[in-house]
């Protein structure tokens, strides 16, 4: 009789220990790598204005595309600017949710486009690898046009002038300095 609860508890530690080799294999295994996409448009077809905003008039706009453009998301998910970019979300496990965080340190780029490095990185209390976890948002979040995760480069890159806007507008970043809580667009307004 003992032999059999032995042999019992063998095969199923041997079966927990599967189990566990397959999901670090899985989390440990990096992402593909994926290139930024550029973007040429012809300026000359578009009329510039130069907008200046605060970070709470765009955490309202920030919301409101989000709700328009990923309304299908099986995760729930919000953006908030405060002193640096702040992505709040939760992904479901099993019949409890996973609360997730991660902030960014926002960068103007010359050609109007916007990248977010990732600084800290949080899933509940667990610290995982950053391009892993990169990856499983990319994979598992319907991101807006535009929106493009670099798991590799730890970085998020928006291409601002793929961002889908009224009247085929598009917006080139000038300043994204939310410290100081300075943020200045031009919005081009096509003419042709």
């Amino acid at each position: 009789m003992k032999n059999k609860w032995k042999t019992g508890f063998l095969v199923l530690l041997a079966i927990n220990l599967i189990i566990v080799a397959v999901i670090l294999i899985t989390v440990m295994t990096p992402p593909k790598d994926t290139k930024i996409q550029k973007l040429s448009s012809n300026e000359k077809d578009y009329v510039s204005f130069y907008i200046k905003s605060n970070k709470a008039d765009l955490n309202q706009l920030i919301q409101y595309y989000l709700k328009k453009e990923a309304p299908k998301s099986p995760i729930d998910y919000h953006i908030v600017l405060a002193d640096e970019v702040e992505l709040y979300g939760s992904i479901p496990f099993f019949s409890d949710e996973l609360k997730m965080r991660l902030t960014f340190e926002p960068q103007a780029k010359p050609n109007g486009d916007l990248v977010l490095k990732q600084k800290s990185i949080s899933l509940g209390r667990l610290h995982l690898p950053v391009p892993y976890v990169m990856k499983m948002i990319s994979d598992n979040y319907e991101l807006p046009r535009g929106v493009q995760i670099l798991p590799d480069d730890r970085m998020v890159y928006i291409r601002m002038q793929d961002l889908k806007l009224k009247s085929d507008a598009k917006v080139k970043v000038n300043k994204f300095n939310l410290k100081k809580d300075d943020i200045s667009f031009d919005l081009l307004v096509p003419v042709k």
